[in-house]
């Protein structure tokens, strides 16, 4: 488990390697990773020279850090998070949350992709997350599990406000400005922590208990991301449809979620360059 001085050196270390201060972070889901070339100016870091950074093992996913400026804000990406599903200790996963609080960063917009369980769903539609269901904090996996430090945040924090009211309706706004009506939508995202995906009888489960996505990651960094003190953007890529229906041939498959991320890109491009110059932040650049 990362001590506070351990993130606090990385921190240190990534602000020394390179110019920019950044107030914005971005964490990219599975074939989103292409949010990183918006970025002007860019310096990239693998994560296998960052200290004491896990590393990414799944494809789609690249495993870089990429500094640059987003429309005039000083921005820093990840492309390639980690998963439980990939044996990585549940605090290595928010590891990269403290780091992105220490270096001042203020909102964090994190993207995934996810199976749609709401029947009105299409593939490539963009669920604005309103709302979790973290499943497995019930059977006690939590990313603030064990001694709290203060310096990062309060022992209980409150995860009713989890997802920024304002931010949803920013993004909602600037989603219909581009034409994208037709596909937006908001809903409630429950993660569970695979890397098998969900049975027939798991996503019906679901369904009934209001889930409108689900999906393997996102919760855990949305936790420790308000515990810090960050605000909290975040949406899913509906890539493929949940089966709901033991009459039918179709399964899920990450092929599928790759491509619906490629087939999708742009709109999610052009959906976080717009909504982030219209981000208010307390410190001015």
């Amino acid at each position: 488990i990362p001590t506070y001085e351990e993130c606090k050196n990385t921190a240190a270390w990534l602000l020394d390697q390179q110019p920019f201060r950044p107030l914005l972070g971005i964490v990219c889901g599975s074939g989103l990773g292409g949010l990183a070339d918006l970025l002007k100016d860019q310096k990239v870091m693998s994560y296998s020279e960052i200290p004491h950074f896990p590393q990414s093992t799944v494809q789609g996913h690249a495993g870089k850090l990429v500094f640059g400026s987003l429309k005039g804000t000083p921005c820093v990406c990840m492309q390639g998070r980690f998963h439980l599903y990939e044996g990585h200790h549940i605090q290595k996963i928010t590891f990269p949350m403290k780091i992105f609080k220490l270096m001042g960063v203020e909102t964090v917009i994190l993207t995934n992709a996810a199976g749609g369980l709401n029947q009105e769903y299409n593939v490539g539609d963009i669920m604005i997350i309103k709302d979790h269901i973290n499943l497995p904090g019930f059977a006690g996996i939590n990313p603030l599990m064990g001694p709290n430090d203060e310096r990062f945040g309060l022992r209980f924090p409150a995860m009713s406000d989890a997802y920024d009211r304002e931010l949803q309706q920013l993004a909602e706004k600037v989603a219909i400005d581009l034409g994208y009506k037709e596909f937006i939508r908001r809903g409630v995202y429950c993660t569970l922590t695979g890397p098998s995906f969900e049975t027939i009888a798991e996503c019906r489960m679901l369904s009934m208990i209001g889930a409108d996505a689900v999906g393997m990651s996102t919760v855990h960094e949305v936790i420790a991301a308000r515990h810090c003190g960050m605000r909290v953007f975040a949406f899913s890529l509906i890539t493929n449809q949940a089966v709901m229906d033991y009459d039918t041939d179709m399964k899920a498959t990450h092929d599928e979620v790759l491509q619906t991320g490629k087939d999708r890109a742009h709109q999610l491009e052009a959906l976080v360059a717009t909504m982030v110059p219209l981000i208010k932040q307390s410190k001015t650049h």
